[in-house]
């Protein structure tokens, strides 16, 4: 009768595991990082969809964390004057418990948004919420990527594509 004790990563527990990272395990470590990585890439495609997110990257170094944003139109992601990637900064900082000044955002354009799939599936959305047939929306997509001077090119869309039935189209 050994008793199993288990935690749940909720966002409280996800803070108090970030902040006490140098007296855990490796393993906890790892799912600790790993959990902060998508809770963050999570907050930040919700908030930066429209700009063309792409990604993010985590530095940690001993005294502060850097995140660096991937995204197509750094402009939006830094928004006037700098003010929107402070508000990012102090959302991050509270929503994981950093402390002051632990946390430094960073805005990176991406090289070649044709090569970028996060950013093309990003566009494809808005292709398709803005009203433009599947087919054509998928057909630019690929042209735009093939013109990016990639080798191929594979574009799955599934769900209600027309009328009641879900299908994939490839």
């Amino acid at each position: 009768n050994a008793a199993v004790s288990t935690t749940l990563l909720t966002p409280k527990n996800t803070a108090k595991m970030m902040k006490n990272r140098s007296k855990m395990s490796t393993k906890r470590k790892f799912v600790a990082d790993g959990v902060f990585y998508a809770e963050l890439n999570e907050l930040l495609t919700r908030e930066l969809a429209e700009d063309g997110y792409a990604g993010v990257e985590v530095r940690t170094t001993p005294h502060r964390t850097e995140i660096i944003i991937r995204a197509t139109k750094t402009q939006n992601v830094l928004g006037e004057k700098g003010q929107r990637i402070r508000e990012l900064t102090s959302v991050v900082q509270k929503r994981f418990d950093f402390a002051e000044n632990a946390v430094e955002l960073y805005a990176e354009r991406v090289q070649n948004r044709g090569l970028c799939a996060q950013a093309q599936a990003e566009s494809l959305k808005f292709k398709l919420l803005a009203g433009l047939a599947v087919r054509r929306a998928c057909y630019g997509v690929v042209r735009f990527v093939m013109e990016a001077s990639a080798k191929g090119c594979e574009v799955i869309v599934s769900g209600k594509l027309r009328g009641q039935r879900a299908k994939a189209m490839k």
